[in-house]
């Protein structure tokens, strides 16, 4: 069966032409995946003996489907497990949740907030001056959003059946009064074993990623077009606690990434994330994508 979808998989004009399309979604999962893999990394996935990091992601998305994985995923649930399992006081403010778009009152909300979707990824209007905020703008971006399984991008099977929400949550900054650093575990059945730092994300010079051990050394390894930062990140006056939350939250997951904030010396959880760049994020050198898939034990 994987020589035959392999096969099909090198038909890269016709490939590119169906993924694109509607019809792709009455395309099996492991069907369309096979083709999208292809597509996107280049090679053919190995389904009967997965070992890259990227490989074992996919497979994930097909065999291991805890239903509790759904409520990781919808940004509003989540919220009541992280208050629960590790505390409320780690959740970034909440303003307002609403089922539409034309519920929402702006005259009430604050001069500085984030709009985010729950059901999806990119759905997010960031407003840092409500006299600036063009409304309609910031209507169809939701409302697109509002529209869209996401679960058909890249057969994210966790994202297929959260219901549409927004919500809004306070407008954080860090110390350097700028868009905050992302602080990305990647945490392996319990273990969290490295932290990917994204920082500079809005500025001119684009996204930089620095990959750091739990011992916070920077690690050899990135993402094409993220460089490290220009500046030695320092390690987190939290770090510790992140190391601890994270091995709570992981435990019994094959792999999950776990994500926080740190502002002002306060930690704040920021999201689960259970396939990063969907399962087909490159790295640099290409051996990290091995190292990290040693590091998922797939369940039987």
């Amino acid at each position: 069966m994987a020589k035959d979808l392999n096969k099909y998989a090198d038909k890269s004009r016709w490939v590119r032409w169906i993924l694109k399309k509607r019809i792709s979604h009455f395309l099996p999962d492991k069907i369309y995946l096979s083709l999208l893999f292809k597509e996107k990394m280049g090679a053919a996935i190995d389904w009967e003996n997965p070992t890259t990091f990227n490989e074992k992601l996919q497979w994930l998305k097909l065999f291991d489907r805890n239903p509790l994985y759904t409520t990781f995923a919808d940004k509003y649930e989540v919220r009541g497990y992280i208050s629960e399992k590790i505390g409320e006081e780690y959740l970034i403010p909440l303003i307002g949740v609403w089922d539409k778009f034309e519920e929402i009152d702006f005259d009430v909300l604050p001069d500085r907030f984030v709009l985010k979707c729950t059901h999806d990824s990119g759905g997010i209007a960031i407003c840092k001056d409500k006299k600036a905020l063009d409304i309609e703008a910031v209507r169809r971006r939701i409302d697109r959003s509002m529209k869209n399984n996401y679960f058909y991008h890249a057969r994210e099977w966790p994202y297929k059946d959260i219901k549409p929400r927004i919500i809004c949550e306070e407008y954080m900054v860090d110390e350097s009064g700028f868009d905050l650093k992302d602080y990305k575990l990647m945490c392996f059945n319990g273990e969290p074993r490295c932290c990917f730092v994204c920082s500079n994300r809005n500025s001119g010079g684009g996204l930089n990623i620095d990959i750091f051990d739990k011992d916070w050394n920077l690690m050899p390894f990135g993402r094409p077009g993220h460089p490290n930062s220009t500046i030695l990140i320092p390690r987190p006056e939290t770090f510790d606690r992140m190391l601890q939350i994270a091995e709570v939250l992981s435990k019994g997951i094959p792999f999950i990434r776990v994500d926080f904030y740190e502002i002002n010396g306060k930690l704040y959880f920021g999201e689960l994330t259970f396939y990063p760049a969907s399962g087909f994020g490159k790295f640099s050198p290409e051996s990290f994508d091995n190292l990290l898939g040693e590091w998922i034990e797939l369940p039987r």
